[in-house]
């Protein structure tokens, strides 16, 4: 395991922001990088459609890879001519959210192709981008999490007579997600989440409390856990898609350093390292939690690729921790490239035509 740099100490985190600096001046040409961003899944369409585009991620990661001297092209996932693209990049960073762009299966593809990408793994990407898999590894490293149930057409539910949380298992942003109040309206939230993903739905106990991230960035010495922070919707029932989209830039959500007890910030950090080792994140992640009244936390989600627009949770966080957001591009980007290749007895993939790949047909 990685050790652990305390946010609180300024004068380590600014020696890791220099050795970045001087690891990528010291590089003889500008890096090749491959911005994969595009509207693959529903979760990155909505982004597309509705989010100004000051407010999104591409939009600041642009900015923070002109400002480091980065040789950066963005790379549509629904380019036909995206995956012959590919190897003409020194490392790719993945912009993409939801099913094929965050849940191993881009990673894999990259991972054949022989180029460093930024960011978790196959394994790590596929088991926390499937919710129902995360709870369960959650569990069996004892990080506490609200109790579920899982549903799908034809699979009778019970009404546990308390709120629930009616979830996709697949996606993020809270799209298709619904708050249960009263058994009536437990069947179409059901339907809802299921016709925006197709897969299992999870029935989650709503737990009240705090909203919580921690964001977990890898630099050259170690793990930095940034500062805890809250995360509130205003005039919402939850931290649903429509104030994550933030249309109209009213600041649906605040976002602001979480003032929690020294035991309950400790209970954090803790679980919130147990689920990044266990489940072999690399390069950022985000953790999700709720703590409750009592100062019970319950982890939620992980996020392997977090969104990192300008007021995004995880920009702030670091910059509550003292780096700018070209300081984590710069890490998550030397993770990449410094992080260990797998020694494989395999050729490098050769993209030409169909008929020099493989055996011709009779």
């Amino acid at each position: 395991m990685l050790p652990v740099i305390d946010a609180r100490d300024r004068e380590a985190v600014h020696r890791e922001a220099e050795a970045l600096r001087r690891w990528h001046d010291g590089l003889t040409e500008p890096l090749k990088v491959a911005m994969v961003y595009g509207g693959g899944s529903q979760e990155d369409r909505l982004y597309l459609a509705h989010c100004p585009p000051e407010q999104r991620s591409d939009t600041t990661l642009r900015r923070s890879l002109t400002e480091i001297g980065a040789d950066f092209t963005v790379l549509d996932p629904c380019d036909p001519g995206f995956v012959r693209s590919l190897p003409a990049f020194d490392i790719a960073l993945p912009n993409l959210h939801g099913p094929y762009g965050e849940d191993g299966r881009l990673q894999g593809l990259l991972d054949y192709l022989r180029i460093p990408f930024c960011g978790s793994g196959v394994a790590a990407s596929a088991v926390c981008a499937d919710k129902l898999l995360c709870k369960r590894f959650m569990r069996s490293v004892g990080v506490p999490t609200p109790d579920w149930q899982v549903w799908w057409p034809g699979q009778k539910t019970e009404w546990p007579g308390r709120p629930v949380m009616a979830k996709p298992v697949l996606g993020g942003s809270s799209v298709g997600m619904s708050l249960v109040q009263d058994v009536a309206a437990l069947v179409p939230a059901l339907e809802y989440a299921w016709a925006c993903d197709p897969s299992h739905v999870l029935v989650e106990e709503y737990v009240v409390g705090l909203p919580v991230t921690v964001g977990v960035l890898q630099l050259p010495s170690g793990l930095l856990v940034f500062p805890p922070l809250a995360t509130e919707a205003i005039g919402a029932e939850f931290y649903d898609a429509e104030a994550k989209v933030d249309t109209n830039g009213r600041g649906a959500v605040s976002v602001t350093a979480a003032d929690l007890p020294a035991a309950v910030r400790t209970d954090l950090i803790r679980h919130a390292l147990a689920l990044w080792n266990g489940l072999g994140c690399g390069g950022w992640a985000r953790i999700d939690f709720v703590i409750t009244g009592t100062g019970q936390p319950y982890a939620l989600e992980v996020n392997t690729t977090p969104g990192m627009s300008a007021e995004s949770n995880f920009a702030v966080g670091a910059g509550l921790a003292g780096l700018s957001h070209a300081d984590v591009v710069r890490a998550i980007l030397h993770e990449a490239l410094t992080r260990r290749p797998y020694d494989v007895p395999l050729p490098t993939p050769a993209l030409g035509a169909a008929a020099e790949v493989g055996e011709t047909a009779a």
